[in-house]
């Protein structure tokens, strides 16, 4: 993962009323528990979840992503699911209702820990915007490529940001809007650089 911000997650549009999430209660395990009074302003709950039942070696992506996510939402809740025998080895899978004043976003985040201490790391954000698709991807897309995939279906894509796309799904009277991001093999560039494997030397001569 880049240090700069991916554009799908600069993309803040008003119309589609996507952003963030914060936490008013925590889903784990598929158990909801009892939720708490919102606090102001919200906070990073999706790291504070994932680093509470042990993940720590996607943290940093899992934070970047969440955080940069959060900015502008009222509220949120987080369910999450994790390998309970291998919390730090294993896949985390995430998914967060986001509460706007008027607009409600699902979202979702999930790290796959890789070799060397990298990581898979993807994003979505789901909305719904109160236009046709067409007047979405005209407003908002206007230098991306369109894959028509149905007639109701069409993904866009930049080819300065492959690993990204948005697809717009025809829902009247309003659209279905999916922003998606994947990066494999995702290194935090703050931890120390792993140390390099000996040289090899020639065998001596006898």
């Amino acid at each position: 993962m880049n240090t700069t911000t991916p554009r799908w997650l600069r993309l803040l549009p008003a119309a589609l009323a996507v952003a963030a999430w914060a936490l008013a209660g925590t889903a784990f395990a598929q158990g909801v528990l009892v939720p708490q009074a919102p606090a102001a302003p919200p906070q990073d709950t999706l790291t504070r979840a994932a680093a509470s039942v042990g993940i720590q070696r996607c943290l940093p992506a899992i934070t970047r992503l969440s955080t940069l996510t959060v900015q502008g939402s009222r509220g949120h809740d987080v369910l999450l699911d994790w390998d309970r025998k291998r919390p730090d080895d294993g896949p985390m899978f995430s998914l967060i209702g986001i509460q706007y004043p008027n607009a409600g976003v699902a979202a979702s985040i999930t790290a796959i820990p890789g070799d060397g201490g990298s990581c898979t790391v993807s994003a979505e954000r789901i909305s719904v915007a109160p236009f046709t698709c067409q007047s979405v991807a005209e407003q908002e897309l206007k230098n991306y490529k369109m894959t028509r995939l149905l007639p109701i279906y069409a993904v866009y894509t930049d080819d300065k940001e492959p690993t990204s796309s948005v697809s717009l799904i025809d829902s009247p009277p309003g659209c279905l809007v999916i922003r998606r991001y994947v990066e494999y093999g995702w290194r935090d560039p703050s931890a120390p650089a792993p140390a390099a494997a000996p040289a090899a030397q020639a065998p001596k001569r006898r």
